[in-house]
């Protein structure tokens, strides 16, 4: 079944119990630190509009207390807004009674948590299954779905081993397989990988890399890393203090960043393994000239190509072998230095 894209409209959470009574004075100019001070309550999101594609994976990041675990609970509706819309098939999951709520949440959605969150006296298979006896599938049916995604996240033959007697990678992955088990259109990620050793995180995102490929679910994912965003995310949104500063696609970001926040935050991103070729490749002029190589090329990998063949111009093909561009070794050389930026990241929130 096809996935469908999340829109999220002019969305504002203000923590306290009169709450609405501030959004029109946020909307009018009043700060966080005014809205604290004066009036003790905390502007959790203001103004969030986002479009979250279809099939896709939607990258939610920015430091601690920028908003995006307040945002991603906006989406089941683990947390209510004080104002705004989450639409979802153009339904408003905010304005949904609570059975239809309850439904949602049981068929529409499935959450991959920062720590696990198994039941420790189940066994791998029963953590699997949870999901599924909460839908009243019957048992048969339910294992033998179970049994096909522990397969597919590499668990075959862990089926009966309790989350304790697993190392972190592996016991997310459980998280991973019962998340899919439940074949819900959207995949809620939150900081699902932060807690893992690096060379394990990699591994992770890989498999969702690779699952994803085939199973075009709509992945809202939360991180605090700039690395995990751009290797995961069709599209970017990046957070501070409750507000989008910046979205768009990883390339966009990296190249053409909104302010000085933000040029903060890709500095030391390594260029040269992040933008691809199209991005930055030209209306081809006349026959194609050069070197060819084909879209989704990062440009380290173009360059070293051009240089191998001593080429300084190339001409970029798609998928098909067609010319639709070309490049030449001065632009890429351009494109993969990082512009100066004196401001330094601010200090998270806590």
């Amino acid at each position: 079944m096809a996935s469908h894209a999340i829109e999220v409209k002019s969305l504002y959470k203000i923590f306290g119990p009169r709450g609405k009574e501030f959004v029109d004075q946020v909307k009018a100019g009043m700060g966080k630190g005014e809205l604290n001070e004066k009036h003790g309550h905390v502007l959790g999101l203001q103004d969030i509009n986002i479009s979250m594609p279809a099939g896709g994976i939607m990258v939610v990041m920015g430091l601690s207390g920028s908003g995006k675990s307040t945002l991603i609970r906006h989406i089941n509706r683990l947390i209510d807004p004080t104002s705004g819309e989450v639409l979802y098939d153009g339904v408003d999951v905010c304005k949904m009674n609570e059975n239809d709520l309850r439904e949602f949440r049981r068929h529409k959605t499935a959450m991959v948590f920062q720590k696990f969150a198994l039941l420790p006296h189940r066994t791998v298979i029963e953590n699997t299954i949870y999901g599924l006896e909460i839908q009243g599938v019957p048992d048969d049916e339910s294992r033998k779905r179970a049994k096909g995604w522990i397969e597919r996240v590499g668990l075959k033959g862990f089926e009966n081993h309790y989350p304790n007697q697993l190392s972190g990678g592996m016991q997310q992955r459980v998280g991973l397989a019962r998340a899919l088990t439940n074949d819900a259109d959207i995949l809620l990620m939150d900081e699902a990988y932060s807690a893992l050793d690096p060379l394990i995180r990699v591994d992770m995102q890989t498999v969702l890399l690779d699952l994803q490929k085939e199973l075009k679910k709509t992945v809202v994912f939360i991180t605090h890393d700039l690395d995990e965003a751009l290797r995961l995310g069709d599209k970017i949104a990046i957070l501070r203090d409750g507000k989008v500063i910046q979205q768009g696609t990883g390339q966009e970001i990296v190249l053409k960043p909104s302010d000085e926040y933000i040029t903060a935050f890709v500095k030391e991103v390594n260029r040269g393994r992040v933008i691809n070729v199209e991005t930055i490749m030209k209306p081809l002029s006349g026959n194609p000239e050069g070197t060819p190589i084909v879209v989704g090329t990062v440009l380290e990998s173009a360059a070293r190509l051009m240089t191998v063949s001593n080429q300084t111009v190339a001409h970029v093909v798609d998928g098909n072998g067609r010319a639709i561009g070309s490049i030449d070794l001065a632009t890429i050389i351009a494109a993969m230095v990082t512009p100066i930026s004196h401001e330094k990241i601010p200090q998270a929130a806590e």
